[in-house]
């Protein structure tokens, strides 16, 4: 617990608030902006002792009912809140708000924009969201397959069409940072029932899957350089970008090619196939 760092912001959330933002009246002229510690207290239902001690950086541990009570007397986002716990030494709550599919516009602008390097979207659980042409050409439609066959992992595990993209050296690392990616999430949304039922499927159809499951090992998915092994262009060493949006339960992935390498001249092939299949589907 910082219990310096934890005073200073509790007074700053503090001060940031007019009465009539939590439903109290002005009252007298007030020497100093802000709410007054007594009334964030009663807010909070706590005694004004304690709270007083907690800004003034001596007060005892505060449990974590009193940490929420505070973060909504003191009207904190969701940031601020995870922020306030961090700083008592406690693990934030977990929401439990299921991964939204819904693509900000902004979003799907700039994979519009993307023309040259594959690019998708694709939500914490592996579900595609959204793909550009060149995320066709190398990983295939998502659009064209079943809904349930649209999750890179539920692929990965069950056809062996996606593994064949993956050079043989590589599958056995791709396999385990996929289901350690899958556990992250796992563990931020327990109560996610479309999750759950992801991975009960999996365990149930794959064996790989559920040892790797089972050896509960937990990495969220970041830049990385993965190698494709495309059937028409070869071989193709690309460095792998993954972006999250603001809310976390969605990447954006961008693959690029370093500029005169051999796997950017066959990428740059692949966008002049690949574009022409589609054409013709």
């Amino acid at each position: 617990m910082d219990r310096t760092e934890l005073a200073d912001f509790l007074r700053r959330c503090r001060t940031r608030l007019a009465p009539a933002d939590v439903g109290l009246s002005e009252g007298p002229r007030r020497r100093t902006p802000g709410l007054r510690r007594e009334e964030v207290a009663r807010l909070a239902g706590m005694s004004t002792d304690h709270y007083t001690r907690l800004e003034q950086a001596r007060g005892s541990h505060p449990s974590r009912q009193m940490l929420a009570a505070v973060a909504r007397a003191l009207r904190l986002t969701g940031d601020e809140r995870d922020h306030l716990f961090h700083l008592a030494g406690e693990e934030p709550p977990r929401g439990n708000r299921p991964a939204t599919e819904h693509v900000r516009p902004g979003l799907l602008l700039l994979l519009d924009r993307l023309t040259d390097t594959p690019a998708q979207v694709v939500s914490d659980r592996g579900d595609i969201l959204a793909q550009n042409p060149m995320a066709k050409a190398l990983h295939g439609d998502a659009s064209a397959r079943p809904e349930a066959e649209r999750n890179i992992i539920w692929r990965y595990f069950t056809d062996p069409a996606a593994r064949d993209l993956i050079p043989a050296e590589d599958r056995e690392r791709a396999a385990r940072v996929a289901v350690a990616d899958l556990r992250a999430t796992f563990a931020r949304r327990p109560d996610d029932a479309r999750l759950a039922g992801l991975v009960r499927r999996l365990r149930a159809r794959s064996e790989g899957f559920a040892a790797l499951w089972d050896d509960h090992r937990v990495a969220v998915r970041r830049s990385d350089v993965k190698r494709f092994l495309h059937p028409v262009v070869g071989l193709l060493e690309l460095d792998c970008e993954v972006l999250l949006n603001p809310d976390h339960d969605q990447r954006l992935i961008v693959h690029t090619a370093r500029p005169g390498s051999e796997s950017h001249e066959r990428l740059e092939l692949l966008r002049v196939v690949g574009l022409q299949e589609l054409a013709r589907g």
